[in-house]
């Protein structure tokens, strides 16, 4: 069996889809035969996509020197626009060509995309289908992708043979939007990271004086997107007392998504100077130690399709404040204290609670570490590998068992 995965996501700054892209090859290659797993794209190709992905932060508004008010547009917003999206198109044309070459030259068994819409091609096909936010709530996403789903989202799953889904509750979800046969649909729970756990005092202390950073807060962790609810965090902390939100300030530990308009003039206006820090990206090496040193992870997302964040907060050691989005409420619902995802008056209080009552917040750390210990990125493979067989009509492996 040789199985080919695109792994076009996986190439530059990441988020969600990219890390899981790049764990589960990172897995894969070590798990398979040797030469049964292959990526695509490699060479010059694999180049220019990682040299785009450096440039796009820049077009979009979000690159590491960009402000609130870049996220919301302003002067440049449309050269910026008007530029990604040509330069998008074109990548996307000279992927699918380059693709269905490779396809050509080679004899896969079987295609993977694990980034939901597969490029064309003449292998039996599994895509990984993270969520249906897009289906769902568009309005959460920016017009061009509406537009992009709308045109190649449907065509494209109907050229797939088996689906991949990142939780149960996601599972569920493509099970029932869509109509999918149950036996379609394999759930492969996304991982830990390598590396995440509890730090030292001393590594915590000397991360947070790299980066600038307070010796006691509050953490976010995310892109900075619309079903992420970041405004409805920053009501609620900068409703606390002006003691607390001195002693405790509130870092926002991710870039600026899409449709961010309100947020960032939330932020702007009110937010900054209320002790409100947006730090931006952070490079993966200094995560656990921002994870470590922060009161509570607060992540008040309206809609998961894994949430990767409170898990990876609960594998060092941290107390997690979570919206009972479906699939956060699988995954940790049994330790973070969940709340409604638009209750205000409920975020306030629980960050209020977490830095005045000792023992409730202790309560929260207790057992954190083996809620989060199954999830990892080598059963994921595992999972995967499993999946792959069958589709291919091969019984199932003892290794992926």
């Amino acid at each position: 069996m040789r199985v080919v995965v695109n792994q076009l996501a996986a190439l530059g700054q990441k988020t969600g889809v990219g890390h899981y892209t790049s764990q589960l090859v990172r897995c894969l290659l070590a798990l398979a035969p040797k030469g049964e797993i292959e990526t695509f794209p490699e060479g010059w190709l694999r180049w220019g996509r990682e040299s785009f992905t450096k440039f796009r932060p820049y077009l979009e508004g979000s690159g590491s020197g960009a402000s609130a008010a870049a996220a919301r547009g302003g002067a440049g917003s449309t050269w910026r626009s008007i530029t990604l999206g040509l330069l998008r198109q074109s990548g996307r044309a000279l992927n699918a060509h380059h693709f269905r070459r490779t396809c050509a030259r080679r004899d896969y068994t079987l295609y993977h995309e694990p980034n939901f819409i597969p490029l064309p091609c003449d292998r039996p096909t599994i895509v990984t289908v993270h969520d249906l936010s897009v289906l769902v709530h568009p309005e959460w996403h920016p017009l061009d992708r509406v537009k992009y789903f709308e045109k190649h989202f449907l065509k494209g799953l109907a050229r797939c043979q088996h689906f991949l889904a990142i939780s149960e509750y996601a599972r569920q979800e493509l099970i029932h939007t869509l109509n999918l046969p149950p036996e379609k649909v394999t759930r492969t729970y996304m991982g830990i990271r390598p590396g995440l756990g509890p730090r030292p005092a001393d590594e915590v202390q000397a991360t947070l004086q790299k980066l600038g950073l307070p010796p006691r807060y509050f953490l976010y962790l995310g892109t900075v997107e619309p079903r992420k609810n970041v405004l409805t965090l920053l009501r609620a902390y900068c409703a606390l007392p002006d003691a607390v939100r001195a002693e405790w300030p509130l870092l926002l530990v991710g870039s600026w998504g899409w449709n961010t308009s309100a947020v960032a003039e939330y932020y702007e206006g009110v937010a900054k100077h209320r002790g409100v820090h947006h730090v931006g990206y952070v490079a993966e090496e200094n995560l656990a130690a921002l994870y470590t040193g922060a009161r509570v992870l607060a992540y008040p997302s309206a809609y998961e399709g894994f949430g990767m964040p409170p898990l990876e907060m609960m594998a060092c050691g941290g107390a997690v404040l979570a919206g009972t989005a479906g699939a956060v409420v699988e995954t940790v619902g049994s330790k973070a204290h969940m709340l409604s995802p638009r209750d205000v008056d409920g975020w306030r209080n629980a960050l209020m609670r977490a830095v005045t009552d000792e023992d409730w917040w202790q309560s929260l750390r207790v057992g954190v570490r083996e809620i989060a210990r199954p999830y990892t990125w080598e059963a994921c493979a595992a999972d995967t590998w499993s999946a792959y067989r069958h589709v291919a009509g091969l019984p199932a492996s003892r290794l992926a068992a």
